[in-house]
């Protein structure tokens, strides 16, 4: 029998691989500051107020001023913490979440100047396995970095972090089987391809698509599953003691992964740069068919921010192990005996 190996398909030559690598970690820290502002904005909109409206025209310089007042903060380390973990907490979070940016394709394999490139920056054959894997990692930036601080608001933020998780990304995780059977592959270029002859999964998979997009916002951190940085109960969470360029990192790193989420949500089931109802789409469209979908998404983590409250903490398991995980338990099975037959 014949093992099963990872294979990684390179569409073109090593230093393209490195012209992508510095692209999409300048793109991806660039997409922050706007992703920032246009939340400040529709939640001004949505609670009756003004957003940022007096740096630069439209408040359009906000981002920028933020920035620098964050990268001009005096640095400041508690004398309980552990000067080396404290310091490289913050980067596995920022890091983590660039390399999964890496796997989500903004397009097929197109024909730039003569050279076949892929608009993705790499397209591992267990590409799923891969983004959790980085999650996983993930994990330890906010763990690390509320224990190393020495403080028992912070250490306190990294459990609850460490157990949200682990709670939710099981039942990310299972939903994610039904599309696999569909799709017969772990690659996402893949999956997309697949959804070409069978249609957007989200249409069979409407259920593994919602456990995944909730679950999406347990994982990122966001309302109203923002437990771990509590300000009622834990001051800041795991990231109390931070300030200046260690905070800028984790602030960019949640704001990351809400993009990374929505883009793999957009890839595995909106159909990625596929246009709906079967219409060909243009090379050089692939990439703003992905976006569009993606600030979509956002959009969406934006308005549950803005509509819904807070969860207690027991309200927060319960969803994760006794509505999720069985939905998405569910589904996997009834879409196993569907394939089946």
């Amino acid at each position: 029998m014949t093992p099963l190996i990872a294979t990684v398909n390179y569409a073109e030559p090593w230093w393209v691989q490195i012209i992508k690598a510095i692209v999409i970690f300048a793109v991806g820290l660039q997409l922050i500051p706007l992703v920032l502002l246009a939340e400040r904005k529709l939640l001004g909109r949505f609670q009756g107020r003004y957003g940022p409206n007096r740096v630069g025209p439209m408040g359009a310089m906000q981002p920028l001023a933020d920035i620098i007042k964050l990268a001009t903060k005096e640095s400041f380390r508690p004398r309980t913490s552990v000067g080396v973990i404290f310091m490289v907490a913050p980067a596995i979070s920022i890091l983590t979440a660039v390399a999964t940016l890496a796997i989500v394709p903004f397009g097929n394999t197109v024909d730039i100047f003569g050279t076949k490139v892929g608009l993705y920056g790499v397209d591992p054959s267990i590409g799923i396995l891969y983004a959790f894997a980085f999650g996983g990692i993930a994990f330890y930036g906010l763990m690390l970095g509320g224990w190393s601080s020495g403080s028992k608001y912070s250490f306190l933020g990294a459990m609850r972090s460490a157990a949200q998780l682990i709670s939710y990304e099981v039942s990310q995780g299972i939903a994610l089987i039904g599309v696999i059977m569909m799709a017969g592959t772990l690659s996402l270029t893949g999956i997309v391809e697949a959804q070409a002859d069978q249609g957007w999964f989200i249409v069979p998979q409407i259920v593994g698509f919602l456990v995944f997009l909730i679950a999406g916002f347990a994982e990122t951190n966001r309302a109203p599953f923002d437990l771990p940085e509590a300000d009622a109960e834990l001051v800041g969470g795991y990231s109390t003691e931070y300030g200046g360029g260690g905070f800028t990192s984790y602030f960019f790193a949640e704001y990351l992964n809400v993009i990374v989420v929505s883009a793999i949500t957009t890839t595995i089931f909106l159909g990625g740069w596929l246009l709906p109802f079967g219409w060909d789409t243009p090379g050089w469209a692939m990439p703003f068919v992905v976006i569009g979908k993606t600030l979509f998404l956002i959009f969406l983590f934006m308005w549950v921010r803005a509509t819904l409250p807070r969860l207690r903490y027991d309200q927060l398991m319960t969803l994760g192990w006794k509505i999720l995980l069985p939905i998405a338990t569910i589904n996997t099975l009834v879409t196993a005996v569907l394939v089946a037959t």
